[in-house]
C-alpha cells in the first residue's frame, strides 16, 4: 500500500527543488525580488517536508535524504550564491566588487553543501542542527540583500551584504547546535511570524512601490519583522536546545 505521508513528503521535496531552479532563473532575468520570494515560498515546502515525512509509518530511504540536500542545495545554497553573484541593480555601486561578490558567493556554497552532505551523512539522527540549517541561512542573505541592495531599505552597501554572506557562511559549518523547528519549540511560533513577514515584504516588494508610499511602508515593517525572527533564531536558538539531548547524540 502506498504510503500517502512519504508520497506528499516527495513531492514537497519535488516542489522546493523546482522553486530553487525558478529562483536562479529569475535572479538571471534581472528580477531578484520574485527570487528570493520563490527561496522563501522553497522554505514552507522544506517544512512541509519534514512534517509529512514524520508523519510516515515507513522510515525514510537513504534516496530521499539525498534528494532532500540536493533540492536544498539547489534552493538554500545556489539560488542565494546567485543572488550575492549576480547584480543586474545597483551596477555601478556593486562593480568594483564583482571580484570579490565571486569569491563570498562561492564560499557561500562550499559551505551550504559541506553542511548538506554531514547532515546526509550523520546529521540526520540529532535531534538538533549542528550549525546554522541552510534555509535560515538563506533567509539571513535576503534580509541582508533587502536593507542593502534591493530595494536597499538602508542603504546600497556592498561590503554589508558581503560579509553578512561570510558570517553567515561560516555559522553554517561551525558546531553550533541549532533547534529544528517543530511543535513545542519555544521559537515555532515566532519563526512562522517570520515567514509571514517574508511573503508580506516580498510580495509587495515585487509591485515596486514608490518610497515613503503605504505599500513601502508595510513592505518595510515586514521586512525589520524578518530581520528580528532571523536575529533571534541565530541568537536565541543555541540556547533553545536541550543540551542534554545534545550530547547524548554526540555520544
Amino acid at each position: 500500500m502506498t504510503d500517502r505521508w512519504r508520497v506528499g513528503a516527495n513531492l514537497a521535496t519535488l516542489a522546493n527543488g523546482l522553486l530553487g531552479v525558478g529562483a536562479v532563473l529569475y535572479v538571471l532575468a534581472g528580477n531578484p525580488t520574485w527570487s528570493m520570494f520563490l527561496i522563501a515560498a522553497a522554505i514552507g515546502f522544506d517544512g512541509l517536508d519534514g512534517l509529512l515525512s514524520r508523519r510516515s509509518s515507513s522510515p525514510p530511504s537513504r534516496f530521499g535524504r539525498f534528494a532532500d540536500s540536493v533540492a536544498d542545495g539547489v534552493t538554500f545554497g545556489l539560488a542565494p550564491a546567485f543572488l550575492i553573484a549576480v547584480h543586474t541593480a545597483n551596477t555601478g555601486i556593486w562593480a568594483p566588487w564583482e571580484p570579490w561578490t565571486l569569491g563570498v558567493a562561492a564560499l557561500y556554497v562550499v559551505a551550504a553543501i559541506g553542511r548538506l552532505v554531514y547532515f546526509t551523512a550523520r546529521g540526520f539522527q540529532r535531534p538538533y542542527f549542528l550549525g546554522v540549517p541552510t534555509p535560515q541561512a538563506a533567509l539571513a542573505v535576503i534580509v541582508a540583500l533587502l536593507f542593502h541592495d534591493v530595494p536597499a531599505f538602508q542603504t546600497v552597501q556592498p561590503i554589508a551584504v558581503l560579509i553578512g554572506t561570510v558570517a553567515i557562511a561560516v555559522l553554517m559549518v561551525v558546531p553550533i547546535p541549532y533547534p529544528k523547528i517543530r511543535a513545542g519549540s519555544l521559537l515555532r511560533l515566532p519563526m512562522a511570524a517570520t515567514g509571514i513577514a517574508a511573503a508580506v515584504a516580498l510580495v509587495i516588494l515585487n509591485f515596486r512601490p514608490a518610497a515613503g508610499s503605504p505599500l513601502y511602508v508595510i513592505a518595510l515593517g515586514a521586512a525589520y519583522s524578518m530581520l528580528v525572527g532571523v536575529a533571534a533564531y541565530y541568537l536565541v536558538g543555541p540556547f533553545t536546545v536541550d543540551r542534554s539531548a545534545a550530547h547524548a547524540a554526540s555520544e
